[in-house]
């Protein structure tokens, strides 16, 4: 398991204000059961970013969270990046890509999270082989109809991208919704992407509320594929028992839905996990508000 040291943390964020709230001992540093940086999927802000890059950031700093996974950079160059990162005293270690934008920029994107120092290019969301049989082949809708053939061919574009990353020095993630926890034939889908994907070039990053919106129990998936999930997602859902995975439930701050964590992290921490991220889709509040609810639950949780 990866830890930062206080000094190469604080080295990176020492011109910050969450730096500063450090060093008085009201943020701890390791914010998680699992002993890591408290971190957070930037989608969760994704509306609040384009108007005020830099000052979200430092928002985010100032709730606790020290890790930051992108969901879209907002016409920024690695370099302007990596400023605002700094000056908010946080660390960008991984990006999200749907395959569709991946593919066609493979190197461009490489290139990038190398230039920013990216430890991760993670896959977002699949794309059928053939897109053209559904009318539109980036819906959701279309994702859940995906066969065994779609998740075969995309696990060879994943260890394609992967040889690629790894070669640039990073590593290379997918991350699932529901889809991937549907059947063929006896098969499910994520069991599948497992076989036929190289564990030396494709790891895994385990959204745990969409698995269990599918109907998974996190623990079991944590516990069998212990050395491939490298990373999580952490987000809460108001839903009933057996839900349906469309539509999607709304979601809520941690600790307000129907997922218990504790079971979660305690598998968790006898895999190899690396990295923990709080997301939020939805908000019937302030953002910022519900962020911070998510931090200080992330915060008390103990295992």
């Amino acid at each position: 398991m990866r830890r930062i040291s206080r000094r190469t943390f604080l080295k990176t964020a020492s011109t910050s204000a969450a730096c500063a709230a450090l060093w008085n001992g009201t943020l701890p540093l390791m914010a998680n059961p699992l002993g890591l940086p408290l971190g957070l999927q930037l989608y969760s802000v994704r509306d609040r970013l384009p108007k005020d890059y830099e000052g979200t950031l430092k928002q985010l700093a100032a709730l606790g969270y020290r890790e930051v996974e992108a969901a879209g950079f907002f016409g920024h160059s690695p370099s302007e990046v990596k400023q605002a990162m700094t000056h908010a005293g946080l660390r960008c270690v991984s990006a999200h890509y749907p395959l569709k934008d991946l593919l066609p920029k493979v190197d461009e994107t490489i290139q990038f999270g190398k230039d920013l120092g990216l430890q991760y290019i993670v896959c977002s969301s699949p794309m059928l082989k053939d897109p053209s049989r559904v009318n539109d082949p980036n819906s959701r809708a279309a994702r859940e109809l995906m066969t065994l053939e779609d998740w075969r061919w995309n696990a060879d574009q994943f260890n394609h991208i992967g040889n690629k990353v790894s070669a640039a020095g990073m590593r290379f993630a997918y991350h699932n919704h529901t889809p991937e926890f549907r059947l063929e034939n006896g098969v499910l889908f994520y069991d599948e992407l497992m076989k036929s994907t190289d564990p030396a070039k494709v790891s895994m990053e385990l959204d745990c509320g969409w698995a269990a919106a599918a109907g998974q129990k996190p623990v079991e998936l944590l516990t069998r594929y212990a050395t491939r999930i490298s990373m999580l997602h952490v987000k809460d859902f108001k839903m009933g028992h057996g839900v349906v995975p469309l539509p999607a439930p709304p979601s809520t701050e941690l600790g307000h839905g129907v997922i218990d964590y504790r079971p979660i992290f305690e598998a968790a921490k006898k895999a190899r996990i690396e990295h923990v991220f709080v997301e939020q889709e939805e908000f019937d509040m302030p953002e910022m508000d519900a962020l911070k609810i998510d931090a200080d639950y992330m915060r008390k949780l103990t295992v």
